[in-house]
């Protein structure tokens, strides 16, 4: 570790048997010669399955946000921070397409933006925009790029084949016929970002769980040298960063805890991998919260997020729901089903609404973490009942780093491929695009007061 009066490397890192901890942006990391650079900006991608219901997710007008509707209530107070953008549509997602039905298309092309139509011996999707854009900006952080989820297949039972999953579990395709599985236990996680890279044994993993200690302890005094080089409110930045990683930490050991325990507050016990959370809330905000620290360090500036597989037959006991999402969401249009996939549809909403008030709340520069990012918000499939790939439910939150004006719902010609979006989104990060799957050009209206 560099430290001097004057500035400090923006790669700084504290180590310390085998922990690696990169630092949040401070403003000791600008020089006076560097005093206008912009942070940079992060994309993140947040998917989910099963699709919408419609009724209580479309507004009944365009232009600035009025009254949200019902699915929407929870972002209220973010009103100014999100767009919702209606009519883009994955033409690629039409049932007549032969391949891994459905949910598959919704999924393995909603990145993508190609026709998945290939046999059970040939997985095939197209690279994914993710790693496009990763490809890009990539070297200039230690991960090019996070792939994460919140559901193992297997505890399901609703994965059937490799061929099935493939397409069913996985947003980020890096080639063709190369997808890349997103990481669902969040010690993996953790210790992905948090660690030196160096596989430890069972025995050493089996000892470190035994004496487990908060990696802060490791780098406590290179943070105290640390903090006695900079000014007041880079103080606090450490601080808060710091916070933020013990609470995941204690967020993991609580998890852990509950599961080597057998102990379910929603259910009957299920299996899963070590240390996965069995309440959906507590897992969504684990790992959204080991993504905000991935941004605020500059550990990455890309990610996707699966929020549960297509497809999944996944029940909600917390609120309520002891029925399977997908199996509601065949609702053969009977109101009282149709509520019941409405009041997932805004859990999921009140979880990532939390999560955007916390990037809110972390500062960078004279703005903050969701200011500086672009988050997509959305689905494969509008109405899971039909399998419709049209109207696609899509929020896209924060401002790009000045580039969008969030605060309005943007309604398209019908059937504009959604693949416009991700073209005007690499065009904004520096990856200009003529073509993106079946995109026919960028969208306007983004940045638009």
């Amino acid at each position: 570790m560099i430290i001097t009066r004057k500035a400090i490397h923006r790669r700084t890192f504290l180590k310390g048997m085998g922990t690696v901890l990169a630092l949040p942006m401070l403003d000791a990391m600008t020089s006076a010669l560097a005093a206008t650079a912009r942070p940079p900006v992060r994309l993140a991608f947040v998917y989910l399955p099963n699709g919408i219901d419609m009724r209580n997710w479309t507004p009944s007008y365009d232009g600035p946000f009025r009254e949200l509707p019902p699915i929407l209530k929870p972002l209220e107070s973010l009103k100014n921070d999100f767009s919702m953008l209606g009519n883009l549509a994955h033409a690629t997602g039409n049932a007549w397409q032969s391949g891994p039905g459905d949910h598959g298309r919704a999924c393995g092309g909603y990145l993508t933006g190609v026709h998945v139509r290939k046999s059970t011996t040939d997985i095939r999707a197209g690279v994914s925009v993710d790693q496009l854009v990763a490809k890009k900006i990539g070297a200039e952080t230690r991960f090019p790029s996070l792939e994460l989820g919140l559901e193992d297949a297997r505890q399901t039972g609703s994965c059937d084949s490799g061929y099935s999953c493939a397409y069913t579990n996985n947003l980020a395709w890096k080639t063709e016929t190369q997808p890349l599985p997103p990481i669902l236990e969040p010690r993996a996680v953790f210790e992905r970002l948090f660690g030196d890279g160096v596989a430890m044994t069972p025995e050493a993993r089996a000892r470190e769980n035994a004496l487990r200690r908060s990696i802060l302890d490791y780098v406590n005094e290179d943070l105290k040298k640390l903090k006695g080089a900079v000014g007041p409110s880079d103080k606090r930045k450490l601080d808060q960063y710091a916070t933020a990683v013990r609470d995941i930490e204690l967020q993991l050991e609580r998890a852990e805890k509950d599961n080597a325990q057998g102990i379910l507050k929603n259910g009957p016990r299920m299996d899963k991998p070590y240390g996965m959370p069995s309440n959906f809330a507590e897992h969504f905000k684990l790992i959204t919260d080991m993504m905000t620290v991935a941004f605020q360090a500059d550990l990455t500036r890309v990610a996707t997020f699966i929020v549960t597989r297509e497809g999944t037959p996944r029940p909600y006991p917390e609120i309520g729901i002891p029925e399977g999402h997908h199996q509601l969401t065949h609702h053969r249009n009977e109101v009282a089903l149709m509520d019941k996939v409405a009041q997932i549809n805004t859990y999921h909403v009140a979880q990532f609404a939390k999560w955007l008030e916390r990037l809110k709340a972390t500062k960078e520069g004279d703005a903050n973490l969701l200011d500086n990012s672009i988050i997509v918000y959305g689905t494969g499939l509008a109405d899971g009942n039909g399998h419709v790939h049209e109207d696609l439910p899509t929020l896209v939150a924060g401002r790009a780093g000045g580039a969008f004006k969030p605060g309005r719902r943007i309604v398209y010609q019908r059937e504009t491929p959604m693949t416009n979006l991700f073209v005007t989104i690499m065009d904004r990060l520096g990856l200009p695009a003529e073509q993106f799957g079946d995109s026919t050009g960028p969208l306007d209206g983004l940045d638009l007061a």
